[in-house]
């Protein structure tokens, strides 16, 4: 499916749907709560509840076919953020594309770590999310699916909608680069959302059906899952030019033929 020709429309100061709101209110709190020394972590949860509250005014708005899942959809998808954030912040078990991408060294320009957080939260988080709010019997039925999946595609255009206001908000020197780099940005991210959909949506097809399979089938998919979520964080941390790299190979994973 080709994406929206222009990312739904929402209005400055439009009210959040109220579940939405309640964990943009969780985020809010993360954020409030972080000491010196987390600038880095402080960047990606104010762009994370910013963009969050965005999709919360567009489900409020009826921007959606099915509203109510989008809502489900986001509570879980930001469940696994907070759920990684606070196991890091506690010292617990974190995912592992999460433990790589919180153990970045802190010196790194705040754009690579808003990218590698990004990277963890689409390749490892999103998948599941989707599978988590779309059924056994959904994923049997062909024009839920197709509601679905146009629902999906909305949410990459508000997010791509996103990016200019936030690039703003970055330091003074990560902002001159982007403008520098503003045509490279624009290509890299129409590559990062067309990877989001066809991606993130295969994986979680992949996943429901090895879900099918049973438990140990289930468990060797997410594992996969894990080991290709992590070796792009990796890659990310190489030295050189993130987004040049990220404009030619694209942000997303794909798991292998089952």
């Amino acid at each position: 499916m080709s994406p929206p020709e222009e990312p739904p429309v929402v209005a400055a100061g439009a009210p959040v749907d109220a579940g939405i709101a309640e964990v943009v209110t969780q985020l809010e709190r993360r954020l409030h709560a972080l000491g010196a020394g987390q600038d880095q972590r402080r960047a990606f949860l104010g762009t994370y509840l910013r963009m969050t509250a965005t999709i919360g005014q567009a489900v409020a708005g009826g921007v959606f076919e099915d509203p109510g899942w989008v809502r489900r959809w986001d509570v879980a998808f930001v469940g696994h953020f907070l759920a990684a954030h606070d196991a890091d912040v506690a010292g617990g078990d974190v995912p592992r594309p999460w433990r790589l991408a919180f153990a970045a060294d802190p010196a790194l320009p705040t754009l690579v770590h808003l990218l590698l957080d990004l990277n963890a939260h689409v390749n490892y988080d999103l998948p599941l999310a989707v599978l988590a709010v779309i059924s056994d019997e959904d994923f049997e039925d062909a024009a839920v699916m197709a509601s679905r999946h146009r629902d999906h595609e909305r949410v990459d255009a508000l997010i791509a909608s996103r990016v200019a206001a936030e690039g703003e908000l970055l330091p003074a020197s990560t902002r001159l680069r982007r403008r520098l780099l503003a045509p490279l940005d624009r290509w890299s991210s129409r590559r990062f959302l067309s990877a989001a959909r066809r991606q993130v949506w295969a994986n979680a097809v992949d996943l429901h059906r090895a879900r099918q399979q049973g438990a140990d089938a289930y468990r060797t998919r997410l594992a996969e899952l894990d080991v290709l979520a992590s070796a792009k964080i990796v890659d990310l941390l190489r030295p050189g030019p993130v987004l040049l790299r990220l404009a030619l190979v694209g942000f997303g994973v794909r798991l292998p033929p089952a």
